[in-house]
This record gives structure tokens, sequence and C-alpha cells, in this order.
């Protein structure tokens, strides 16, 4: 029999539990983002009756077609979570309530010019990889001061995508070097882990997860 999604969720919030008490944290600090790109609203909105809040997108143009279906979800917040380009910004600005794929001073300008209020989480590269995308860790110092004295954006964190791997273990070096950062420049949210190596983000101080596959499945493009 497949698992409801109330089953998938349950299983995810023990293994966050789990992961919490042996890294001696409050699961309280931890916070789940379902990710939900190239999924349908029904799916939003079946999450959001079992107590899902916060949701990310990774196209804006995705989300402008979901976004009259799922204005009526009470307290239901979407972020932004894949690259963002900076033609893009008005529309983004006005769908999304947090973006969390800042990688440049450019981008988040650009952001604070809409004139509206935003959260912003900083995506930091910490891989070689062509395909991953963000800010790079020697130019962070800039990207912060941008954000930090915009009228619009409020900094809330830093995020990072480490490059696949099978043994989870491979993300921690790039997930301690992100808390590392956010601790230098005084950020308080870490935006790191999926479905596959949450445990490993947490115990490396990960206060948010981005788990899709654990609780919707595999992707299938349509």
């Amino acid at each position: 029999m497949a698992e409801t999604l109330q089953q998938k969720l349950d299983l995810v919030q023990q293994r966050i539990h789990a992961a919490c008490a042996r890294a001696h944290r409050d699961p309280a600090g931890v916070r789940l983002l379902a990710v939900t790109k190239i999924f349908p609203v029904d799916v939003i909105r079946e999450a959001h009756a079992i107590g899902l809040r916060e949701f990310g997108e990774n196209y804006v143009q995705e989300m402008e077609t979901k976004a009259p279906a799922v204005a009526d979800l009470e307290g239901a917040r979407f972020h932004l979570i894949g690259h963002l380009q900076s033609n893009k910004t008005k529309k983004a600005a006005q769908i999304f309530q947090t973006i969390d794929s800042v990688d440049s001073v450019k981008l988040a300008r650009r952001l604070d010019a809409e004139d509206v209020p935003l959260d912003i989480t900083i995506e930091v590269k910490l891989s070689h990889e062509e395909s991953k995308t963000g800010a790079d860790a020697a130019g962070l110092t800039d990207l912060v001061e941008a954000v930090r004295t915009s009228r619009n954006l409020q900094l809330k964190g830093l995020m990072t995508v480490p490059p696949w791997s099978e043994d989870v273990e491979l993300s921690r070096p790039y997930f301690a070097k992100l808390r590392e950062l956010a601790a230098r420049h005084n950020i308080a949210e870490l935006s790191m882990g999926m479905s596959h190596d949450l445990e490993v983000a947490i115990e490396e101080g990960a206060t948010w997860v981005r788990v899709g596959t654990a609780l919707f499945g595999k992707r299938k493009k349509p």
C-alpha cells in the first residue's frame, strides 16, 4: 500500500528529530521547506492541509501559474530556491515572500528596487561544478553588505547545494564551510540538506532542510 503524504511527513519529522538528538539540538530549531517544484497545485494544497506552511519552488514562470490557485492558503509562504535571472525580479517580488537564491549585488539591488518587503537568503557556491550557481565565498562580504543596507530586503540566511553523491558524508565539508561563513558574517539561518543528506546537514547546523523527494516522490517533468 502506498504511503500517504502524512505518513511520509511523519517519517521525515522522525529523521529530523533523530538527527537533532544525535547533535544535541532542539528540533524546534530545524524548519522544513517542502519543495513542490514541478508538482501540481493539489499537492501544495494537500501539504498545507496537513500543516506544512513553507514551500520551495524553482521557477518564477511555474509559480506564476500556481499563485492564483494557492492565494487562499492561510499562512503559506513561498520561497524561490532556484536561480533567479535579473530580468525576472519584478515578477519574483510579486509572487514570492522569500528569495533563497540571491547570488550577486546586482540581483540584490534589483530586488530592493521593486519596493516590496522580501526575506533574503544568499546562495553560496562552494563546489566547482559548473552547473551550480551561487555567490563566490570570497565576495560574500560585499553581497551581505548590499542586502543589509537595502531598504526592503531582510537578510535571513545562507544556502548551499553540495555536489550530489550517494555518500552523504561527502556533503559534510560543504555544510561545515557554510556554517563557518554564517558565523563570520553573523548570519543566523542555514538552508542546507535535502531528502538524502538532511541528517548530516542538521549535524552541521542546518536551520532549514529542503525536502521534496522524501515527501512527494520523484519528480516527472511534463
